[in-house]
């Protein structure tokens, strides 16, 4: 599963920049909901449940983190993957957005029966307030 997860993450990264360049505002979609709109660019937001770093980095950017949204392994609904920054590295990363309620938007991929969202740039990501 994380061998899947990894080649996953390495093959998007180009694919999802390329995605999140279109203009027009993309749909929002529930976690659970993003397996129904495959290739589309769209906006998932939910709670960063968990997170997984990748054994393997990717060269000029460092090891991928992915994040699971609203339930975790070993039965996730949906996961986008990321990377930290040169400095702080995965554990960098982590601490942005773990725990956290998060909209991350790109275009919508699956493999395996996992359904993700590449961020390549984390301008793709955005942290949510905390609701009251």
């Amino acid at each position: 599963m994380k061998k899947i997860r990894t080649f996953l993450t390495m093959m998007s990264v180009s694919i999802s920049v390329a995605a999140f360049g279109q203009g027009a505002t993309p749909a929002r979609v529930a976690p659970a909901d993003a397996k129904n709109h495959m290739d589309e660019v769209v906006t998932v937001c939910g709670k960063v449940v968990d997170t997984k770093v990748s054994k393997y980095g990717l060269a000029g950017h460092g090891k991928p983190v992915n994040f699971d949204i609203d339930q975790p392994e070993p039965n996730p609904v949906f996961f986008f993957t990321t990377f930290g920054s040169e400095a702080g590295g995965p554990n960098e990363v982590i601490a942005a957005y773990k725990d956290k309620n998060v909209c991350v938007t790109g275009k919508v991929s699956s493999a395996a029966s996992m359904t993700f969202i590449m961020a390549a740039d984390r301008k793709q990501i955005k942290v949510q307030p905390d609701a009251k």
